[in-house]
């Protein structure tokens, strides 16, 4: 169904920088799923919402910058998790929404995009999680840059959950039905498949 509206402006975040101890250390973004990367799927997915498309990945940075309008790494190199990514992201954003995505997620719909997008432009005082039944999943969200300090005041106290940090804040959901196939996360070998 159309929005009776265009979509806000937007930056969007992609999330490839884990250590990918589900499979074998191998870098998550960079494995085939149906002849392509997972990278590629969630390129194609969300390039049409926005020019400026970030990646935050910690190695093979070359395989991921034709995906991407700007790479961002965490500050250390120990794998310090989501929070990392996405603070990395906010701090380079260049607009005043940021969709956050995880690499594994390549049955997204764009429906479920524009709907985030749109739900969290009528209340931009908050972050927006997307809430799979009873369970929020934080990263398929959408912060404003205004909670950028609040991420990074968090992260300087020892905090590592987003999804912690985004309740602090009041967090909106966007509710999608428990099982949602779309959300499925692709994050173990069996789960791509051969």
């Amino acid at each position: 169904m159309p929005l009776p509206y265009p979509l806000p402006a937007c930056s969007v975040l992609l999330l490839a920088g884990g250590r990918g101890q589900r499979m074998g250390g191998r870098d998550k973004g960079l494995l085939p799923w149906r002849g392509e990367p997972l990278i590629a799927h969630l390129h194609r997915l969300v390039r049409p919402l926005s020019d400026d498309l970030i990646i935050s990945c910690n190695r093979n940075a070359d395989q991921y910058a034709p995906y991407a309008d700007q790479l961002v790494a965490d500050d250390s190199a120990d794998f310090p998790g989501p929070m990392a990514g996405i603070r990395a992201g906010l701090a380079v954003a260049r607009h005043p929404m940021l969709l956050v995505l995880p690499c594994d997620v390549p049955g997204l719909r764009p429906d479920l995009l524009r709907r985030m997008l749109a739900q969290a432009a009528q209340h931009p005082e908050q972050t927006l999680m997307v809430r799979q039944g009873e369970h929020w999943e934080p990263l398929l969200c959408v912060i404003g840059q205004q909670h950028r300090a609040a991420f990074e005041g968090a992260w300087q106290a020892g905090e590592r959950s987003p999804r912690k940090v985004m309740l602090a804040l009041g967090v909106q959901a966007l509710l999608c039905p428990a099982n949602d196939p779309q959300l499925a996360n692709l994050n173990t070998p069996e789960l791509l498949g051969p």
